[in-house]
């Protein structure tokens, strides 16, 4: 079987079976002849695609006192959030071939200010409501942000991705760091200290308006790509590309979406509760904090070497054995010796974290045979993918109330892996959707 031609597909783009009539054209080239206004925004807007998630992290024990939250409780500030991520996944396409990315993208940013604003609310409903908010603009930004780039620099695609993905990780590096510091500079108080990085969202969503204000003019010139039927295949339109065979009825696609969304549950448990596991061992919470930040920072090292060696490989089962190998062995670490030992779990999970989520987005390329198939498993990946990793702050948090320690949410989460190494070895085969 060919293989996809993956410098064209290195990204999967919501708006791949829309054609843009002339006028469209034309204001994308108006765009375009911007090109430093369009880089500013893409980075703005990475800078927020994780901050407002970890943020959350090193307060959850300040915010859980606040309201009197229990454990299982507390987890629901960080898993509400993921769950949304799956769910606003849904609507993301539709969205972006409804009105256009560049205005969706502005509105997510918008959404996410506020969202971020709602949660420090004093009301239990508010910081929960907050976290729908939150987690549905940043599903907008996950889906809409690599098609963008595909579209708007088809030529230097590898390149852009490495600058968002790297403004993605610094941004929740900073935030990671600063959390604790922010809160003593305001007294205390965590609400501001979550409160400061709407102006984040705001200053993004400032970088934005030009671009939308330049591709006004495409919103509702685009056109449905359409085709006839030729042999045994179906038009791009159809579920699934030039197969004619839906995504949501293939093995292989759920193999990569069960990798997806099994990697995306260790690390948010690992965003959820990490600085958490440290504290409750003695740590203090800005150490914990700033740990937690280097953890962020190293996942630059596997998310930009892994996918470039899975773009080498015909099969990518030996770093489906690496990636799941170097995350267990950092959870196995962070069971046996959490505070002696926590620079060292930190990057070696960080690593195998990074590496993890750069594989699992590759093998999305890799197991397409067009386009529209890559748009399509990647809709189907992140929306399964973030609602299967929901589950795993709150049940890490369920399991650490029942049981009043960290062993055996832990030791749930190597079983995790075992089931990651397992559906990835599949995933990974030299095959196509």
């Amino acid at each position: 079987m060919s293989r996809p031609d993956t410098d064209h597909l290195l990204l999967p783009d919501a708006e791949a079976d829309v054609r843009p009539s002339p006028q469209g054209a034309a204001a994308r080239r108006a765009l375009l002849a911007h090109p430093v206004v369009l880089l500013i925004g893409i980075v703005l807007a990475a800078l927020n695609m994780r901050a407002a998630l970890a943020s959350v992290s090193p307060l959850v024990s300040d915010i859980s006192q606040s309201f009197g939250l229990s454990s299982t409780a507390s987890s629901l500030v960080t898993s509400v959030p993921v769950l949304f991520l799956g769910l606003g996944a849904l609507v993301a396409p539709w969205l972006a071939r409804r009105f256009g990315s560049e205005p969706v993208l502005l509105f997510a940013l918008l959404l996410l200010a506020v969202g971020i604003l709602v949660r420090v609310a004093p009301s239990t409903v508010a910081l929960y409501g907050g976290g729908v908010l939150v987690g549905t603009a940043i599903a907008l930004l996950n889906v809409l942000m690599p098609g963008l780039i595909k579209r708007d620099f088809p030529d230097r695609a590898a390149s852009m991705t490495s600058v968002y993905t790297g403004a993605m990780i610094a941004g929740a590096t900073l935030v990671a760091a600063s959390s604790v510091p922010l809160e003593k500079a305001f007294g205390g108080s965590w609400e501001a200290s979550l409160a400061v990085w709407s102006l984040l969202a705001v200053l993004a969503a400032v970088a934005w308006l030009p671009q939308v204000l330049i591709a006004r003019g495409r919103t509702g010139h685009e056109v449905r790509v359409t085709s006839t039927r030729s042999g045994s295949g179906t038009g791009p339109g159809s579920a699934s590309g030039a197969t004619g065979k839906s995504v949501w009825r293939s093995a292989l696609a759920w193999q990569v979406t069960l990798f997806m969304g099994l990697q995306s549950l260790w690390s948010y448990v690992l965003i959820a509760w990490m600085p958490t596991i440290f504290t409750d061992h003695g740590m203090s919470r800005s150490t914990a904090g700033v740990i937690f930040a280097f953890n962020n920072l190293i996942q630059v090292a596997g998310a930009f070497a892994v996918p470039l060696l899975a773009g080498r490989m015909r099969s990518q089962r030996p770093l489906i054995v690496l990636v799941t190998s170097l995350v267990a062995a950092g959870y196995a670490g962070l069971m046996i010796a959490p505070v002696s030992g926590a620079w060292l779990w930190a990057g070696v999970l960080g690593i195998g974290q990074g590496g993890a989520v750069g594989l699992a987005l590759t093998m999305i390329v890799l197991r397409s045979g067009d386009a529209q198939t890559a748009a399509r498993l990647s809709g189907m990946a992140q929306t399964v993918g973030y609602l299967l990793a929901a589950v795993g702050p709150l049940a890490a948090g369920a399991v650490h109330q029942a049981t009043g320690g960290w062993t055996i949410p832990i030791a749930l989460v190597l079983g995790v892996c075992a089931a990651a190494l397992a559906v990835g070895l599949f995933a990974a085969r030299d095959r196509t959707v």
